[in-house]
This record gives structure tokens, sequence and C-alpha cells, in this order.
């Protein structure tokens, strides 16, 4: 099971909406070689992780990938569907046109300079969890091996809704 967190928080290039930049990516997830979109949470609405006065808030969803394909290829087409919808990385945490996260690839452990595995703020963040917890209500952390559902019941207070259909 291969996990990838979707978010924006930006119009993209053409003027769509954030929730229509991840539908189209998620849909983009759905065609990679070797894998196909098995599930996709329902999309959430989140305030900026860290607080960022002014900024906006973002469009969130989880999707469960099936398949098979190395976690640093799978890593370089998330950023080419990225870099087709105009991402730009002026500072940590700026609002964004389109985020992919790998999430967890298939519960493997991975830290090298380009992708630490599973992600490493994954486990503090509702906007991951939440719609994590839809796609794959029984996923583990393969670090601490904590359970989604535990996960969540530690979480501070966090800004964040479900978005209507």
């Amino acid at each position: 099971m291969i996990l990838v967190g979707l978010g924006a928080s930006l119009p993209a290039p053409n003027g769509g909406a954030p929730r229509a930049t991840c539908e189209a990516a998620a849909q983009l997830l759905g065609e990679l070689p070797g894998l196909r979109l098995a599930a996709l949470s329902r999309w959430w609405e989140s305030a900026p992780v860290p607080p960022m006065p002014g900024a906006p808030w973002f469009v969130n969803g989880v999707g469960r990938l099936e398949g098979a394909m190395e976690p640093e290829a799978l890593l370089g087409h998330l950023q080419a569907i990225e870099a087709r919808f105009g991402r730009q990385r002026p500072f940590p945490n700026a609002p964004r046109t389109l985020d992919l996260d790998l999430l967890d690839h298939d519960g493997r452990v991975l830290d090298t300079p380009r992708l630490t595995l599973p992600h490493p703020r994954m486990a503090g963040r509702a906007f991951v969890l939440l719609p994590l917890a839809e796609v794959a209500p029984g996923w583990t952390h393969p670090v601490t091996g904590e359970g989604v559902a535990a996960l969540i019941a530690t979480l501070p207070p966090q800004e964040i809704r479900p978005m209507a259909a």
C-alpha cells in the first residue's frame, strides 16, 4: 500500500481552484505506470500548519495507490505532477498550487538526502491523518507501530473540516 497526501492552497496557473487542482492530480496519480488509484479520501479544508496569519486554507486529501514502483521513482513522478501545476518552493510551508507528499510506501523505513519514509511530520497533522483514516483505516505507523486511530486521538487541536461533496 502506497499513501500519497494531496494538498493545495493557491489557484493553479490556469486559474483553477485548489480543489480542482487536487482532483486533477489524483487522476494523474491513477495514470502512473504500474500503479492504480485504489482509494481517494474525501476532501478536507484545513488551516496552514504551522499557523501563518493571512495565508489561505488548504484543500487536502489522501490517495491509496496499489501496484509497484520504487519510492525514489515515485517521488520523481510526484514532483513532475507538482511542476505541471506550477509548484514553487519560496520558503518552507509556503502556500502552494499543489503539494504531493509520499506518506508511506509499503511500510518502508527510509532516510536518504532526497526522501524520508514514512513522511517525518505526518503523525502530528490532522490534514494527513483524518483523510488517511478514510482510505486505510487499519494503517499503522511503520516506526512507532501506532494505528491511525490512536494517532488521531493524540492530535493537538487543529482547524480542519470536511468539504461538501
